[in-house]
């Protein structure tokens, strides 16, 4: 229930909607268009109606999110166009971590703490100053409603009276918070007070919730995790040459993509098709990793950037970044595409002409 709010959420924007999570995804359309209003790029469909239609959309959504480095595991275009349930869910949880979850930063975390620790962290911040509050978990900790009472306190203490939600019924205190979170906050309803309130509330349903009450709170710097005076102009010189080779980087690559012109011979053809796969396995993760580097950097600014301390330039926001990036992929998409055609074209000449050749580069993932 709640990955089909969250679902919607983000289709309305689409101009579409789903009631069925499983059934309506079927199809592959509306998958793509999630991701389109998710990453901002426009991705190619297939318009028939055939199952094979069916199998290409499912497909072309699952090679553009493994192009922007998200790990499937065992989700194959079959399992969604045949509605699989428990595939499904995991489609959804695993897109829910990589387009809303992994940006997550708090001050004092460690490298090598995973998302949902992250936000653990975050959430154990927001309510350490409150009486009787602990937040051990994303399951019975936030069954009462006071921890999501609590954390819309902590940034606008006029919505909330924590006296009252001390003395409130559970679902009296998850109904105040849900209600007022979307009024107030502008934060969709993707949880009832009856979905929590029970023995053993589904964790993802709250990690989903709880990132998006994240995504709407402002971000206020604290003294451990601000930027000194003297460091900001080195940090932001930082930011700016990441960015700068980083965009340079994207955009050489999409015109490159962009070339039409084939070598004439199967044997430069085959170092053409080596060449992008090298590509795709280490340049381009190199690449993610400064981009992901830059965020971090960003982050540590952002307090400065909202001071007016520091101005963004034009096209050098992360999101400028991500947008880019998604761009790049999309040209990645098209650019295999096409030398999957060619190459294609090779190995039927060869074929016809009796020549021996040897397996097929193709074949590889």
């Amino acid at each position: 229930k709640t990955f089909t709010k969250w679902v919607n959420k983000h289709l309305m924007k689409a101009h579409r909607s789903i009631d069925d999570l499983y059934e309506d995804l079927r199809d592959g359309h509306n998958l793509i268009s999630l991701l389109e209003v998710l990453s901002g790029d426009s991705l190619p469909r297939e318009k028939g109606r055939m199952r094979f239609h069916k199998l290409q959309n499912v497909g072309i959504a699952l090679e553009y999110l493994k192009h922007r480095q998200v790990r499937l595991v065992n989700i194959r275009n079959d399992d969604i166009a045949d509605g699989n349930p428990k595939l499904t869910l995991g489609l959804i949880w695993t897109i829910i971590l990589h387009f809303q979850i992994s940006d997550i930063q708090v001050s004092g975390q460690s490298d090598d703490m995973t998302a949902k620790e992250k936000l653990l962290l975050w959430s154990q911040r927001m309510v350490e100053n409150y009486r009787d509050l602990r937040c051990d978990n994303f399951t019975s900790s936030w069954r009462d409603g006071k921890i999501f009472n609590a954390v819309i306190h902590q940034h606008r203490p006029t919505l909330i009276d924590m006296n009252k939600v001390y003395q409130q019924k559970n679902q009296e205190n998850l109904e105040q918070a849900f209600t007022i979170a979307e009024k107030e906050l502008g934060v969709t309803r993707l949880l009832d007070p009856e979905d929590v309130d029970v023995p053993h509330p589904d964790e993802k349903s709250i990690i989903t919730y709880v990132s998006s009450l994240y995504d709407a709170l402002p971000r206020v710097p604290s003294v451990e995790s601000g930027v000194r005076a003297n460091e900001v102009e080195l940090r932001w010189q930082e930011y700016y040459e990441l960015v700068t080779l980083l965009l340079q980087w994207i955009r050489h690559h999409i015109s490159t993509f962009e070339e039409r012109r084939f070598p004439s011979s199967y044997q430069e053809m085959e170092v053409l098709w080596r060449q992008f796969l090298k590509f795709k396995e280490s340049d381009l993760p190199s690449k993610e990793a400064e981009k992901n580097r830059s965020k971090i950097v960003f982050r540590s600014l952002e307090g400065a950037v909202q001071e007016g301390q520091l101005k963004v330039a034009p096209g050098y926001h992360p999101f400028d970044v991500e947008k880019e990036w998604g761009k790049l992929h999309v040209s990645i998409l098209e650019r295999e595409r096409v030398l999957r055609t060619e190459f294609e074209r090779f190995v039927i000449v060869r074929l016809h002409g009796n020549r021996p050749f040897g397996p097929s580069l193709l074949a590889h993932p």
